[in-house]
């Protein structure tokens, strides 16, 4: 069976879309393949997502955010948001490709010491697992 592709975007490419790439690739990946990428990338993925994504055994420090204007005229059965500013933004895509918004707060914006931000983050983390997985999975 030939997986299906998801594009995920986020503003930054440097949390959400990351770890939800991540998600995808680590427990869909018999079904789907997952890119992320961002309408204004960072320059680095944040360390906070890294390491909490590292907690739950998905190694994306080798990830690099990137742009969505790189991925506009690739094949994809899914193209997901996992924020408001993306949703808005998103360029169109040809073809048929099926768009989906699901939304998270960015963690990024978190605020307190470490351990509060990293609550955050975790709370971020599974959160996409938990909605935006599923909601994957409803359209396989």
């Amino acid at each position: 069976m030939e997986r299906k592709r998801v594009l995920i975007l986020c503003t930054g490419n440097s949390c959400r879309s990351q770890m939800a790439e991540g998600w995808v690739n680590h427990l869909l990946q018999d079904r789907w393949e997952a890119h992320s990428a961002g309408t204004a990338p960072a320059e680095r993925v944040h360390p906070l997502a890294v390491r909490v994504m590292a907690e739950v055994g998905i190694d994306i420090s080798g990830n690099v955010p990137q742009r969505v204007d790189r991925f506009v005229r690739e094949a994809w059965d899914l193209v997901v948001t996992v924020c408001d500013s993306a949703a808005e933004t998103c360029p169109a895509f040809p073809g048929h490709v099926e768009r989906m918004h699901v939304s998270f707060p960015d963690p990024a914006g978190a605020t307190g010491d470490e351990d509060q931000r990293l609550a955050v983050f975790r709370r971020v983390r599974d959160g996409i697992r938990d909605r935006l997985l599923s909601a994957i999975r409803e359209r396989e």
